[in-house]
């Protein structure tokens, strides 16, 4: 995967115009059930993330689109799981990890809509979290908003670290 967050950055560093559709892409598939267990994207966001001071990519279009493909990525877990109900736990891969939705659901119950927020920033919760809250059917109102907000601090966050470590790196160059 390392290699792979690396080839995405390289690519968004020679093709600009790309890195938006990439990020939104990515913060996609790391927050949505099932799929971002086999693709853990946020190497590659944090890689990103670390071009925009070094090379002059703009923040705020990949910082929105990382916001928005992340809120789009639960949007569709929550549906997933307020349609499927107990059918989702007979599907991979919770069939095979059946502890993952009981400690989103309890995690859910606890905690209710901070829970979206939370979840967002711990990795096996981020998708199971709002397939939790589809199924036990938190207020849709409620979750599209702590999906929204929570989507667009977590793709900030996941940007300006890979920033900030840019900058650390470039700093000890000139140090050294």
């Amino acid at each position: 995967m390392e290699d792979l967050a690396r080839a995405l950055a390289e690519f968004v560093r020679h093709h600009q115009a790309w890195a938006a559709p990439i990020v939104m892409l990515l913060a996609f598939a790391e927050s949505l059930a099932f799929i971002s267990l086999l693709v853990p994207a946020w190497g590659a966001l944090v890689a990103i993330g670390a071009l925009i001071g070094v090379s002059g990519i703009s923040f705020w279009p990949i910082w929105i689109a990382g916001g928005v493909g992340a809120a789009l990525g639960d949007w569709l877990s929550y549906w997933f799981g307020y349609r499927y109900k107990e059918q989702v736990a007979q599907m991979w891969p919770l069939s095979r990890y059946p502890e993952i939705l009981p400690r989103g659901e309890a995690f859910v119950k606890s905690w209710g809509v901070p829970s979206i927020f939370i979840g967002r920033f711990f990795g096996p919760l981020r998708a199971s979290v709002p397939l939790a809250a589809g199924i036990f059917e938190m207020s849709y109102w409620q979750f599209q908003i702590a999906n929204f907000v929570s989507a667009l601090v977590w793709s900030a966050a996941l940007l300006l670290f890979g920033d900030v470590i840019a900058h650390a790196i470039e700093w000890v160059w000139r140090v050294v």
